[in-house]
Parts: structure tokens; C-alpha cells; sequence
């Protein structure tokens, strides 16, 4: 019992924090733009710290940081510090430390056995001794020490210098002991901020978020620039995602949310551009759009989450016709990437559960997609294009700050507020009711929709919204489309618009 009591002692004197290693690539700088970035992730640290307590002291040096809690912190806020910190970008290795005055390798071996004799019990270790200063002894005389007095303490234990259960790690520095007690791997990267700032073209789906984590992690202030092709529930999961992003790796800044009203757009392409093409234009209308908003908002970089042939628009061909469109430089982190890497990672970041119930939009995009596009036909399609329309999206950007991204959308009206029919003989059963076909044309004509005892009417989805206070509020109308996702969407808009009478038919 006395032992114990020596021993606790021994623990509590200990000065307990975590001490955070510094991206490799940092400390390898000159010393001014090492000390640069080092007080630029002091800054951040505070910054993502301050909601949890104001007691937290941040402290730099030229190859770590220092992070201590107050006496009074207790092991759940530790565990939240602690899981914040592994999420700031900078940050190669948070580790949990105690240090102490060395008296001696006794001494030594017995604040060791406080912090690992029940974590070494049938378990391989290893001792780790680092050193820095004068002394005389060598780091590999006092391992031999320290080990043996482990395995002395717990006899089950066994030494295991190649791979190790349980790492024991002590680091002696002139005249104290920093015994780590734990160990994570931090983000890497770059503190955030020190290489400037982009705007990402996000969507939601796995690899544009991917694309704006890494350029987050290289420590770029990152924007986010979305563009509404039809629905209000795609917006709200695009913000979900982009929060989640924020909230996680990015919050020591605030940053912007542009959502663009793109349907008017969409629709103009589809009534002047020929469907070979359509896919190509669309992104070249969204470069122009974007190298506007990011140039009214002094931000010199667009970011996209293009890989080379996943789609047809990311041919090389096509992306250098993109590129031609905008009048800032675009960064693809994700040209060469295989599509299973990008998935891997958005799982790895917590994106993936987003991307896997994100909604698609159907018929934004050409039905048989030019994927070596002649620049000769592009710029000559374009000349029909009515840029009036491209003019109006632009001037109707809204923007919102990162804190409030969850705050200020509306939820989008429930589908069981839907009318909804299932099949063909359902249908049949149904009096003053009429189908719209929404599909594009070539859509439309290549399987067309035969409804014998059913009024069905062919408005593509583009041209949907601006007829549909026009149609008979005593009638019902079911959208349909091939997937099934377009008309869902675009039958809540108009719900969200009190147009209650349209609903969605599935049977075909």
C-alpha cells in the first residue's frame, strides 16, 4: 500500500500536455518561413480550441507545439481536445505527455510503471529512448535499464524491438523526462491559411469533397461554390457535406458558400446547344460563372474534382476546352487519382455517407456526350447561347458563412407529402389525373412513353417550372422521368413553391 502511495505521488507531480509535432515538410523550411507557419498554427490551434474552454494554453517552438489543459480538465474534454487536434492541418503526430525533473533511471523506471504496467500485461514492448543536451549516459544504456525494469514489474510482458504491442516511448531533453503516454497521427499537411485561399466547384458526391479536403490539408483557406441544377434537397446535402468538411478539418477559419441558381441555365443549354455537347458547355458556363464570383471575392484559384476520363467532360480535350472558359488558373488534386483511391479517402475523411445518399440530377447533361469535343463546334454552339441568362445566375448568388451553413437552409418538404403512383394499373385507377414526361427531347424520343387510357403531356423538366402555374390547379399532374430522381425533385420545388397538385408516377 505505501508503494502505491509513492507511487501516485510520483504521478501527480507530473506535468501533463500534449505536445504536437510539426509536419516534417515545416521544419525542413528556412527559419522565416518556418517561424511563419509555426505562429500561423499557434493561431489556428486557438482558434479551434476556444469553444471548448478558455483555459487552454498554446505554446510554440520550432518543432512542436505545446497544449496544455487546466488542472481541472477532466478526461471526456481531454478526449475532445485531443480528437480535435488529430484534425488540424500542420499537425504530423499529437502525443500525450507528462514531464519531470531526471533524477535517475530508477526514478525514471518508476513513473514508467505508473503510466504502463496495465497496458503492458501479455502484451510485446519496446523502449524508446530519445535524448537532446549532455549527459553520461547513452540513450541505449538507459533503455536496457528501463526495459528490464518493466519486465521485472510484469513478468507476463515480453520484449519486441521489431514490432512491438506497446511502444514505450521517452524522451529526455538536458535535465527532464517527457515520457509519452500516447500517440496519433495528426492530419500533415500545412497550416491552414499559409498558402492562401480557392474556391472549390463542390457537388457533393465523392470526389469534389475529396478534392477540397486535400487542398484544405496543404493548408489553403478553401470557399465552397456550388451550383443549383433543380432542387432544394441537392443544396441542403451539398451544405451538409461542406460543413461537415469545415467543421472537421477546417474550422481555425471562416469561409464562404456560393450557391448559384444554375436551372435557367441548364435550360437554355438544352434548348440551344446539341446534345453532344451539352455536357462540355455546361462546364465551360460554370467556369465563367465561377471565375466571376471567385474574382468578386479576391480569390485567385478555382479547385475541381476532375480525374482524367471518370466522365466524359474530363477527357483531356475537354478539359482543355474548359480551362479556355475561365479567366483564373484551375487546381484538379484529383486528375490522376484511380476513382477506388477517392472513395477510400472520402470514407477515410467522413464524406463518403454524404456522397452514397447525395441526390443525382438527371438530364443536366448530354445523353450521348462528345468526349473529344471540336473547339470549331463548341464556340460555334455557343453563339446560340442566350448569355443574358448565364447573367441573371451570376447576379443571383447567394453566399453564406461556414458557422451558418446548417442554420439557414430550409428543409425541403417531406416526399411522403408527395402524390405518388407506383405502377401502370395503379394509374388506370386514378380519375383526372395527366402524366408530364420531364425528360429531354432525345430522351423522350429515343423511349418514348405510352400511357393508352392517360392524358400524357411532354414538358422537359428545364422549361417545368416556369409552365406549371399555368397548368389547371383542378387537375393532378405525376412527373416522370427514367430514374425517377429529377422528378422527385423537381415535384418538391414545386411543392416548396404551394403548387400541391404535382406529384411523381414511377411505373413505367
Amino acid at each position: 500500500m505505501g508503494k502505491l502511495l509513492i507511487l501516485q505521488f510520483f504521478y501527480k507531480n507530473a506535468l501533463m500536455y500534449y505536445l504536437l509535432k510539426l509536419f516534417p515538410e515545416i521544419t525542413i523550411k528556412s527559419r522565416s518561413v518556418r517561424r511563419q507557419m509555426t505562429r500561423c498554427l499557434v493561431s489556428n490551434v486557438r482558434n479551434v480550441l476556444r469553444p471548448l474552454g478558455n483555459d487552454i494554453r498554446v505554446e510554440g517552438s520550432w518543432d512542436a507545439l505545446h497544449v496544455r489543459l487546466p488542472d481541472t480538465a477532466t478526461p471526456e474534454w481531454g478526449r475532445q481536445v485531443e480528437d480535435a487536434l488529430t484534425c488540424i492541418p500542420g499537425i504530423h503526430e499529437v502525443q500525450r505527455v507528462d514531464e519531470l525533473p531526471l533524477l535517475s533511471f530508477d526514478d525514471t523506471a518508476r513513473h514508467l510503471l505508473v503510466a504502463w504496467q496495465a497496458s503492458l500485461a501479455g502484451s510485446s514492448f519496446r523502449v524508446t529512448v530519445k535524448r537532446r543536451g549532455r549527459h553520461d549516459f547513452t540513450s541505449e544504456e538507459m533503455e536496457r535499464h528501463l526495459g528490464q525494469a518493466l519486465l521485472d514489474a510484469v513478468p507476463s510482458a515480453r520484449v519486441n524491438l521489431g514490432r512491438p504491442d506497446v511502444e514505450v516511448r521517452v524522451d529526455v531533453i538536458d535535465n527532464r523526462l517527457r515520457l509519452v503516454r500516447h500517440r496519433r497521427p495528426g492530419l500533415g499537411g500545412y497550416p491552414l491559411g499559409v498558402q492562401g485561399q480557392a474556391m472549390t466547384l463542390i457537388s457533393g458526391g465523392y470526389d469534389s469533397p475529396v478534392a477540397a479536403w486535400k487542398m484544405i490539408r496543404r493548408g489553403i483557406k478553401t470557399h465552397f461554390l456550388f451550383f443549383d441544377l433543380g432542387g432544394a434537397g441537392h443544396e441542403q446535402a451539398v451544405r451538409q457535406v461542406c460543413h461537415h468538411l469545415w467543421q472537421a478539418y477546417g474550422r481555425s477559419h471562416r469561409v464562404h458558400f456560393f450557391s448559384v441558381p444554375f436551372e435557367g441555365v441548364v435550360a437554355e443549354l438544352q434548348r440551344s446547344i446539341p446534345d453532344g455537347l451539352i455536357g462540355v458547355v455546361l462546364k465551360r458556363m460554370m467556369m465563367r460563372a465561377s471565375s466571376r464570383i471567385a474574382a468578386r471575392a479576391n480569390i485567385p484559384m478555382l479547385v475541381t474534382g476532375d480525374a482524367i476520363a471518370q466522365v466524359s467532360s474530363q477527357s483531356l480535350t475537354n478539359l482543355a476546352l474548359i480551362d479556355e472558359a475561365s479567366d483564373l488558373p484551375i487546381l484538379r488534386p484529383l486528375v490522376a487519382e484511380d476513382k477506388q483511391d477517392i472513395i477510400d479517402t472520402a470514407r477515410r475523411i467522413g464524406t463518403a455517407p454524404f456522397a452514397e445518399v447525395m441526390p443525382e440530377v438527371c438530364g443536366a447533361i448530354s445523353q450521348r456526350p462528345n468526349t473529344q469535343a471540336q473547339r470549331s463546334r463548341v464556340v460555334a454552339a455557343e453563339q446560340r447561347f442566350d448569355f443574358g441568362v448565364l447573367e441573371t445566375a451570376i447576379e443571383r448568388v447567394t453566399l453564406t458563412r461556414s458557422e451558418r451553413l446548417l442554420e439557414q437552409v430550409a428543409a425541403p418538404a417531406p416526399s411522403s407529402s408527395l402524390f405518388v403512383v407506383q405502377s401502370e394499373q395503379a394509374l388506370a385507377r386514378e380519375t383526372n389525373v395527366s402524366v408530364i414526361d420531364i425528360r429531354p427531347d432525345a430522351e423522350r424520343d429515343s423511349t418514348p412513353l405510352t400511357l393508352p387510357r392517360v392524358e400524357c403531356l411532354q414538358i422537359p423538366f428545364y422549361e417545368l417550372q416556369a409552365q406549371a402555374e399555368t397548368l389547371p390547379t383542378d387537375r393532378r399532374y405525376l412527373l416522370y422521368c427514367d430514374q425517377g430522381v429529377m422528378s422527385r425533385m423537381q415535384a418538391l420545388h414545386l411543392l416548396d413553391r404551394g403548387l400541391t397538385h404535382f406529384g411523381i408516377y414511377r411505373g413505367a
